[in-house]
């Protein structure tokens, strides 16, 4: 529900940010799918900007993970020198502006656009996933080789697992999922000792931007990655974070718009395919792959459930909170590390 007027809190932004020159049209380029707002900001020269407008989560989470993709941005050396949005800075810092009145508290960041090119069709042929996979290991040790030099981040698995519990017994939160409480104290549990048996704090950690899809990536006529844009589940963690939409990227039906969060891309064939090319570039650990159905798990509990209602429109996050219970929290034990350890040989 729009609460207030988004361009104009856009524009309070934009005059925080260089009052010399006026905007002159504000567009709203959402992709519709989640409560985050994009605008195409016009400027009187005509410029343009784009400006992401939120209300999910604390302002010192946004301004602190804009941080962190602002220095990686500038540190990550070629070829993904130019591959990341750069936000505008201002006194040598990300500029984001905050709008609070009554009950309204968003905030605003401001990007220079980026450049696309092609984006990958809807379905890959058997060499766009041995491209894919070569090419998410080099930028993953790109990104691991600059992640040396980005501030840290307060944020990591374990905070956000306790913060779910946390909620979980609010009175908001007993409300929220009444009915099955006990199923997610469960998973969190499981999420819990299986990271610490893991030794997941021991793995390479990077940021990481864990949705790829066909339309947040764009690619080179010889499929290098050419650009990359929309941050909304950015953080610094495992690599392994990104390999399940990679996965539904590779997966047979295809990257689609009307979508579930199944288990089963994580299992394909043609999965392997992009995992073995993604190996002999950037050599997965036997419990990176078995982490890879913790990293699914993590996934729903903090996206879909703790975070559903701000990424999903209602009535996706209720099918996908549903489709949770009934069919994704019970197919996580169906996850074969075995096949996939063969398949690597490992």
């Amino acid at each position: 529900m729009r609460l207030k007027d988004y361009p104009q809190i856009i524009r309070k932004a934009w005059a925080g940010f260089d009052n010399s020159i006026g905007v002159k049209f504000v567009e709203d380029i959402s992709a519709k799918v989640s409560t985050n707002h994009v605008f195409r900001v016009t400027l009187d020269n005509d410029d343009k900007v784009v400006a992401k407008l939120s209300y999910f989560g604390k302002y010192e989470h946004f301004k602190e993970d804009h941080r962190i993709i602002q220095a990686l941005a500038n540190n990550l050396l070629y070829p993904f020198e130019n591959v990341l949005a750069k936000s505008l800075v201002k006194n040598n810092q990300v500029y984001t502006y905050r709008y609070q009145e009554d009950f309204v508290d968003t905030w605003v960041v401001f990007y220079n656009p980026i450049r696309a090119m092609n984006r990958l069709p809807r379905r890959l042929e058997e060499d766009h996933i041995r491209k894919l996979g070569a090419e998410a290991a080099k930028f993953h040790q790109a990104c691991f080789r600059a992640s040396r030099s980005i501030p840290k981040s307060s944020k990591n698995l374990r905070t956000d697992i306790h913060h779910l519990l946390e909620i979980l017994e609010t009175d908001t939160g007993q409300y929220e999922h009444r009915g099955y409480i006990n199923i997610l104290k469960k998973q969190c549990d499981i999420f819990m000792k299986n990271i610490q048996r893991l030794n997941v704090s021991s793995f390479d950690l990077m940021p990481v931007f864990v949705d790829w899809n066909i339309g947040n990536f764009s690619v080179t006529d010889d499929m290098k990655l050419f650009s990359r844009w929309d941050y909304d589940w950015f953080r610094v963690s495992s690599r392994v974070m990104d390999f399940y939409f990679f996965s539904r990227v590779c997966s047979n039906v295809g990257d689609r718009t009307v979508f579930s969060y199944l288990i089963g891309p994580l299992m394909e064939d043609r999965f392997m395919i992009f995992l073995q090319e993604y190996h002999k570039v950037y050599p997965l650990t036997e419990n990176e792959v078995r982490f890879m159905k913790e990293a699914y798990r993590f996934f729903i509990l903090n996206y879909v459930i703790k975070y559903g209602k701000y990424f999903f429109h209602r009535s996706y996050c209720t099918k996908l909170q549903r489709e949770a219970y009934e069919l994704y929290f019970p197919s996580i034990d169906g996850f074969d590390a075995d096949k996939i350890l063969r398949t690597l040989k490992i």
